[in-house]
């Protein structure tokens, strides 16, 4: 058995296929970057990357012969709007990192709401009334995994699953199977139905009164369904191979690392930094945010039930060798960091704090800014280099504080993958920041 997975990151899509034995046979990438039109405004072209995955997907698809089914990871939160009759987006999609709404957020949060701009149930909010003010369109949301699985089922499936769901902002945690059968003896069969929602045991279901608060219809929303399961067929490509997973590429690391038992932790250092924690069948003990700024989230569900993590987040991780290399031009390349990073043995004293997108767990605080300090007439390039590696990796020990406290588990050792996991100096720097092993993938 073979499997297509269709994985969509922040700056491009990757079709591979993975044999029975996890051995990658084929592996097809296209980029597509998002456009930052202002300071804030992460946003992108849902139409151009549906013809991305279209082209990678049937690439790796043709080349393979025959794939049994397809897998779909992805960036999260990133929120499509788009019109159900023509399957044309209505405006451009809104990327995870945009911060247009932060606004929205303080207001709610006034009112007692903890929701975070990089979620989707602001921008979901900002989306629908830019488009359709009096909500009488039809009109569908996804996140990038339903985008994906409605353009492969050429429109025939309108789902997002657990992992992705729990994301979002949208979502409460289940009651208990117990629970919502008591609930139902109670309940007409229709309100039942709508109450239990898609899923057949403990997890989450999309929170009516945050769709009221918001003025969000249900009507707009995809169904909820497991993180493992056949969803429908993948019609756009050769074979019509059934679409048979989703989750969200932090939770399919969480995964794909082994961090499959409670108190087992990794890091992503991609565009942003994402630390996991998987705490097992048991729901956390908070429903937004711990005392030391973690969320709660589905790691995964199938057939078997819920298992639950907390996530602590890093909004810009590798976005800070980015500007090293695009906007200061200190390095050629990413990879340079490395080298030019080691050929001092310190910092001289330079110290970087990377907030360019503001500061997440622990703080959540989207009006702080990065910050340089420390130089002197003798500081180098080099020094400045070492600074902003070291910077993130002393976040990176913000996170996995944070999650042990949140957790209540010691985090013995992490393992990290992403792009700057290839960094040795890095590596280096976070591990004495974290006091921790760290292993990499």
């Amino acid at each position: 058995m073979s499997v297509l997975v269709v994985d969509v990151g922040t700056s491009g899509v990757r079709a591979a296929v993975v044999d029975a034995d996890a051995t990658i046979r084929l592996d097809v990438r296209r980029e597509v970057l998002p456009d930052t039109p202002m300071a804030g405004l992460v946003e992108f072209d849902a139409s151009v990357l549906a013809d991305a995955v279209l082209a990678t997907a049937t690439e790796a698809a043709s080349q393979a012969g025959d794939v049994s089914a397809v897998g779909i990871a992805n960036q999260r939160a990133s929120t499509i709007v788009w019109d159900r009759s023509t399957g044309e987006p209505v405006a451009p999609a809104l990327g995870w990192q945009d911060l247009r709404t932060v606004g929205e957020c303080l207001v709610l949060q006034a009112d007692g709401i903890r929701l975070a701009p990089n979620q989707s149930a602001t921008k979901l909010a900002h989306l629908l009334d830019l488009v359709d003010a009096d909500r009488d369109r039809d009109l569908a949301f996804g996140t990038v995994d339903t985008w994906v699985a409605w353009t492969l089922s050429q429109g025939a499936v309108h789902v997002t699953d657990a992992s992705n769901a729990s994301v979002t902002g949208l979502t409460r945690a289940a009651a208990s199977q117990a629970q919502e059968q008591a609930q139902a003896q109670e309940q007409e069969q229709a309100q039942e139905h709508e109450e239990v929602g898609e899923s057949g045991h403990e997890g989450v279901v999309w929170d009516d009164a945050m769709l009221d608060r918001l003025a969000i219809p249900r009507s707009v929303l995809p169904t909820i369904v497991d993180s493992s399961a056949t969803v429908g067929e993948a019609t756009a490509l050769p074979g019509s191979p059934v679409i048979a997973g989703l989750v969200g590429d932090q939770q399919s690391s969480l995964i794909g690392q082994a961090c499959v038992r409670p108190g087992l932790a990794k890091i992503t250092f991609g565009t942003g930094g994402m630390l996991d924690v998987c705490v097992g069948g048991d729901r956390p003990g908070f429903d937004v945010q711990g005392g030391a700024g973690c969320f709660p989230l589905v790691a995964w569900r199938d057939s078997n039930g819920t298992v639950w993590g907390v996530e602590a987040i890093m909004l810009a991780a590798g976005t800070n060798v980015e500007w090293l290399r695009d906007d200061l031009g200190l390095i050629a390349t990413a990879a340079e960091s490395h080298d030019v990073a080691s050929s001092v043995d310190d910092t001289a004293g330079v110290m970087y704090v990377p907030a360019p997108l503001g500061l997440g767990t622990p703080r959540w605080d989207f009006g702080a800014r990065g910050t340089l300090v420390g130089l002197t007439r003798g500081s180098t390039a080099a020094h400045v280099v070492r600074a902003v590696l070291e910077g993130v990796a002393h976040r990176g020990a913000d996170l996995a504080d944070a999650a042990e406290a949140d957790t209540g588990y010691p985090l013995a050792s992490l393992r990290v993958d992403g792009g700057m996991s290839a960094n040795p100096t890095f590596v280096q720097a976070l591990a004495d920041a974290t006091q921790r092993p760290i292993e990499v993938a």
